[in-house]
């Protein structure tokens, strides 16, 4: 079943310049698609059209079958490029926020996660390391049982071991039928983790997409270097 289909989708900051331009994809359950592409070709658009945060122009998005609306956003878990939250927080304050806002939230999980990187919950957001920020957000929307997970850069700014630990939370905390979108500049980093690709074009349509396994047997080489090789011409 696909758990997100994009029909036809349109959507301009700016009158007739289209980010997204009669725009198609259609992802199955159970993957990890990496959504690549230059600066400026639409991937944090997607992201938040998908979540709901912004509204097409025209077009269709279905999540799991469900047009974005309520039903939709309760089964996306969103972690934007930027933080949303207030420095002034202490973690445990997200805890609650999250566990009363969101029904799938698993507090259980949540303090795993947290015990396990020695990470005080009553340390307020402003005391951390930047890479320890980007762990606990990501904590926060992993540890919800959502159906999308939209992971808009999740790894950038980080020192490598901070993306290591990252990409492991990313894979062993995923279910069967649930599937993850990341977007990132960092595609050797990532391409570990991910089963399929997008590569989108500056114009917000889709150069190529496939399996990275054919990209590697068929092709011989990494998707870092297909990407390249795509891109290298593309303007």
């Amino acid at each position: 079943m696909s758990i997100l289909e994009c029909k036809g989708l349109k959507k301009a900051y700016k009158k007739g310049k289209y980010v997204l331009d009669d725009f198609n994809l259609n992802i199955e359950g159970g993957k990890i698609v990496g959504l690549l592409g230059p600066n400026g070709c639409g991937k944090s658009t997607l992201m938040k059209l998908i979540s709901g945060l912004l509204v097409p122009d025209g077009g269709e998005i279905l999540v799991a079958g469900e047009p974005v609306g309520d039903k939709s956003k309760a089964l996306v878990s969103f972690l934007p490029e930027r933080t949303y939250f207030n420095s002034q927080q202490k973690i445990s304050e997200l805890l609650d926020f999250f566990a009363d806002f969101y029904e799938d939230f698993d507090l259980e999980r949540a303090n795993n996660l947290l015990k396990i990187l020695d990470i005080d919950k009553t340390a307020r957001l402003k005391t951390l390391s930047k890479g320890t920020k980007e762990k606990v957000q990501l904590i926060l929307v992993m540890s919800r049982r959502a159906r999308l997970y939209l992971l808009d850069e999740p790894i950038a700014g980080v020192d490598p071991a901070a993306r290591e630990y990252i990409l492991g939370t990313i894979v062993d905390n995923y279910s069967d039928d649930s599937t993850i979108i990341i977007t990132t500049h960092l595609i050797s980093d990532v391409e570990q983790v991910l089963d399929d690709y997008v590569f989108l074009s500056g114009d917000g349509k889709i150069l190529e997409e496939g399996s990275v396994e054919d990209v590697r047997d068929k092709m011989g080489m990494s998707l870092d270097e297909r990407f390249k090789e795509v891109f290298r011409y593309v303007r």
